[in-house]
């Protein structure tokens, strides 16, 4: 792997968070904290960084909110981006720009990179069918549409995904769509499209991931090779909407550009927006492109933004993706409508100036390879047991006592022990695996080694014991705190990417500035007779009372949402005696099941049936586990046509009732009954 000095500049890229709401601690922890401490390592190293980030202002997910609220998209990205610019300001992500994809520099840019590959011949032009609304006089997205699934028989899937079961649809697989806009039942209407071939790129996307780049993250090279493998298809890089960058081609009235074709062109518009000579971070050999994504957004940034940079020809492609997963919140998935979330600009009115807390449990509990979960109380206990505890009990004991025996000026160190060269040996060593892990952006290994230092000097502190000895070996006492010292003036500077409100405070209290990466390590960074300032905490205790505040939070929004979701959904169309009496309904024994490779909603299931052993679907993954469920009695449709999901026949359903926060119980026999029994 070729680490940061192999190159001469890096430009880091941070994910584009959608403008129609506002960040909370997922983005922080996925995106944003990782590459906010990336870029500042390599700032202190001297080396030519720049970070570029934005709100993504395009899409249907805005004009959705547009529509809701009653006002226009302009109105929703206008006041989404102030609070999220924000947000990162306020919690230290230091971008070089944050921009946004309504500026003039962008739509100027992604339309002249479409026009770039359209006239080298680059996309292939096809005539679909999409759904229309005949009212709205539109055609509409696939989130302009809701309908019943047709694997799960779910209400109000969406016109790309179920999220009941997670399957993935086309709009036209929907039963029964109507149109979010009016409410009507859409019309199918022929359209033109234009489409990047995916599949043109496979055999370079094959060997500059699959062979060039295996030392990626394992998320990420795993599921770049699980989309190779498939075998790409072509993708629309328009769409038929009133919202975004006009399609630049004579016939393309009433489309813009997809909203993921636009978004990562948002990285290169926002670097010429920071610079005139944005050409040497996007098309100089001796340039790399980190981008910092969540796993959501790898196949964007691994196969389809490097198609589309390659199919224009003159740009470098990402030297790494160092995705990370997702983070969930007190055991259940974050959920910006059910608002179920830490909302940052929240986070600072509740825990004013305690930015740096978040960032450490954020850094040392990332979701790196596997999803992740925050709670209050990890929060507070990291708090408590690590900041407080060792790495702020150790540098204002140092400095206390340096203000009590020397009147604030750093001692002459004496002869050293065996002890004070151990730990003194151990200073570099603990730099030099910071300095690894973040080359391999290994974030949660750097914090644990930089809080390493803190406890070596924790240790140190404790065992020496100067407030014992101090008024028989005073000459001892100097030694063990210039030690102390030189360890405290090393934290300052290990800390500073991590948390940098921090490493301020604590180079105010000793009296230094200035300092760079490669003052890591030197064990004479405050001189003899080198005077600090007065003791400041640098963290301070969080009671249980503050934290059960945010848990009340959270409660009362579980039980806002249990109470909209208990209101009883209306009654469907009545249906005739005769259609309900086709239905065979039996009760059934589940007698094996296993997990559906590559889902998370899905289990195979064998089911006795009484008739016959059969196999069936079901998005029930997320509630039950598969050894759990052997032997269950449920109630399954046994005339249902089979149906393909995932490469597996499924030979009926399984009914389920879904409890007001969504959560799955078998509709079964109160007492053991014969499989086969007859349900009516």
């Amino acid at each position: 792997m070729k680490q940061s000095k192999d190159f001469k500049r890096t430009l880091i890229t941070t994910a584009l968070p959608y403008a129609n709401g506002p960040v909370h601690i997922g983005h922080l922890a996925g995106v944003y904290v990782p590459a906010d401490i990336y870029a500042r390592y390599l700032r202190m190293q001297g080396r030519d960084v720049v970070m570029v980030g934005g709100s993504d202002e395009h899409g249907v997910p805005i004009t959705l909110k547009a529509k809701n609220e009653g006002v226009t998209p302009q109105d929703v990205v206008d006041k989404f981006h102030g609070i999220i610019k924000e947000a990162f300001e306020d919690f230290g992500i230091t971008f070089d720009v944050y921009s946004r994809t309504t500026t003039d520099i962008h739509k100027k840019t992604a339309s002249d990179f479409f026009k770039t590959l359209y006239d080298k011949g680059e996309f292939v032009e096809k005539v679909t069918e999409q759904y229309y609304d005949e009212e709205a006089k539109q055609f509409l997205a696939d989130r302009y549409i809701t309908g019943t699934c047709p694997s799960c028989k779910s209400e109000g899937a969406y016109g790309d995904q179920c999220e009941s079961c997670g399957t993935s649809l086309n709009a036209t697989d929907l039963i029964n769509p109507k149109s979010v806009i009016s409410g009507s039942k859409p019309v199918i209407k022929e359209t033109k499209h234009w489409y990047l071939p995916l599949d043109k790129h496979e055999p370079f996307l094959k060997k500059w991931i699959l062979e060039d780049h295996k030392e990626w993250k394992s998320n990420v090279y795993g599921q770049c090779k699980s989309w190779i493998d498939l075998g790409l298809q072509p993708r629309a890089v328009s769409r038929d909407l009133d919202w975004g960058v006009p399609v630049p081609v004579d016939g393309a009235e009433g489309k813009v550009l997809y909203v993921w074709f636009d978004a990562p062109i948002g990285y290169i518009s926002a670097t010429k927006e920071l610079t005139p000579d944005w050409e040497k971070y996007w098309k100089s050999d001796d340039s790399r492109m980190i981008h910092f994504i969540g796993k959501d957004n790898i196949v964007f940034h691994c196969i389809v933004f490097p198609s589309m940079l390659k199919a224009e020809g003159s740009y470098i492609l990402p030297e790494n993706v160092p995705a990370n997963e997702f983070l969930n919140l007190e055991g259940d998935k974050i959920s910006t409508s059910r608002n179920w979330a830490v909302w940052l600009h929240e986070y600072l009115v509740d825990f004013k100036d305690k930015q740096d807390v978040l960032r450490y449990v954020l850094a040392a509990n990332a979701p790196e390879t596997k999803d992740n979960d925050f709670t209050w109380k990890d929060f507070q206990t990291r708090n408590n047991s690590e900041l407080v505890a060792i790495l702020g009990n150790f540098v204002n004991r140092a400095v206390v006592l340096t203000h009590k025996y020397y009147d604030g000026k750093v001692p002459a160190a004496g002869t050293y022990t065996d002890y004070d060269k151990e730990a003194l040996a151990e200073i570099p060593q603990i730099v030099e695996r910071v300095e690894a892990a973040l080359e391999g952006f290994k974030f949660r290994e750097a914090i644990r080694e930089m809080m390493n230092l803190a406890r070596l000097g924790n240790k140190y502190l404790a065992d020496s014991e100067p407030w014992k000895i101090q008024k028989t070996d005073a000459e001892r006492v100097q030694t063990i705190m210039s030690i102390c010292l030189q360890i405290t003036a090393n934290l300052s500077v290990l800390i500073e990417p991590f948390l940098p409100f921090t490493a301020k405070k604590m180079q105010g209290m000793i009296n230094l500035s200035g300092l760079v990466w490669s003052d890591c390590g030197k064990l004479d960074l405050l001189k003899e007779g080198h005077e600090i300032n007065e003791p400041e905490l640098l963290f301070d205790k969080i009671e249980d009372e503050t934290i059960q505040i945010q848990l009340d939070k959270l409660e009362q929004a579980k039980k806002a949402n249990e109470a909209a979701a208990a209101i009883a959904t209306p009654a469907k169309e009545n249906v005739s005696f005769d259609d309900f009496s086709k239905m065979d309904i039996r009760v059934g024994t589940i007698l094996e099941a296993e997990k559906v490779k590559k889902t998370k909603k899905l289990l195979k299931l064998t089911v006795d049936t009484g008739i016959d052993q059969r196999t069936v679907v079901s998005g029930i993954a997320e509630f039950f586990k598969p050894e759990d469920i052997i032997g269950q009695q449920v109630s399954i449709l046994v005339n249902l046509a089979p149906r393909i999901i995932k490469g597996i026949e499924s030979q009926g359903m399984i009914l389920m009732a879904e409890g007001a926060c969504g959560e799955l119980t078998f509709v079964s026999p109160a007492k053991s009954v014969k499989p086969g029994s007859e349900i009516g």
